[in-house]
């Protein structure tokens, strides 16, 4: 299942129903994630993070620049790296792909 796929039925949006917005932000987070893995394709063990930050970015249409917002009790408070809760599995991904291997050798 493609990421936009995946992204439009969280979201509850049709599947008929191409959303541009969604387009450039699944492109954007991608090549976001791309520079911080420092690959060419995202890994298909990492693109669940494209598809949870595009929501989350998604959902902050509007509210762009905002830190915290009130109203009436209710408090919302925005990271500003999208990508802060999966340093951690970035890292890891990294590691494994830089991990060195035993070598043999034959005399």
């Amino acid at each position: 299942m493609a990421i936009i796929d995946d992204v439009t039925a969280l979201l509850g949006f049709p599947e008929e129903k191409p959303n541009r917005t969604l387009d450039v932000i699944i492109r954007l987070t991608t090549n976001r994630l791309k520079t911080l893995l420092d690959v060419e394709e995202v890994p298909t063990e990492l693109e669940y993070i494209v598809t949870e930050v595009s929501i989350v970015r998604y959902n902050k249409i509007g509210s762009e620049g905002v830190t915290s917002h009130s109203v009436e009790g209710e408090t919302m408070s925005f990271s500003d790296n999208d990508f802060k809760g999966y340093l951690n599995d970035i890292e890891v991904w990294k590691n494994k792909k830089n991990e060195v291997k035993g070598v043999v050798k034959f005399l």
